[in-house]
């Protein structure tokens, strides 16, 4: 259970708040030496001693969709040629995690808001890069490594 500052709940609930939270985004994959951290802001931001760079994105928080995992999406405009590198030399970011958070400017120490899940579906196109962001779909899989089937150990059945 989260719990949120009373200046967080403030700003959430206002028409005209003084300051609107910022999203703080980490890519982590095993290729990468230390998470891509960006932020979008109007400058770049340091929270909890990490720097975060400040990079156009938009992000859509995961949905709530009767008998469907959780989805979000990221859409980061596509401005450098490592961006894509990277996306092409790991088979499209697989097995990348993504961490999303929210603070405010003048607390950016401060997470009000965080949420880690695995990056998937990423598409590129000249203006930008778009991704979902899910749960692994852990109902899919078994549970078993070895099962007792008629094909697979005929003399059992």
């Amino acid at each position: 259970m989260q719990t949120y500052s009373a200046e967080y709940k403030s700003t959430l609930a206002s028409l005209a708040p003084p300051e609107m939270p910022v999203v703080l985004l980490e890519i982590d994959h095993p290729d990468l030496s230390t998470p891509v951290r960006v932020c979008n802001y109007t400058q770049n931001m340091t929270s909890n001693g990490n720097q975060y760079t400040d990079v156009p994105f938009r992000f859509v928080p995961p949905d709530d969709v009767e008998q469907q995992a959780p989805r979000a999406r990221l859409a980061i405009d596509n401005i450098g040629r490592e961006l894509m590198q990277w996306i092409e030399s790991s088979a499209g970011g697989q097995g990348s995690t993504v961490r999303v958070m929210q603070a405010m400017p003048s607390r950016p120490d401060q997470i009000e808001w965080e949420i880690s899940m695995n990056l998937t579906n990423v598409q590129a196109t000249m203006a930008e890069v778009s991704a979902e962001i899910a749960f692994e779909n852990l109902l899919s899989r078994t549970a078993v490594n070895v099962a007792y089937r008629p094909d697979t150990h005929p003399g059992v059945f």
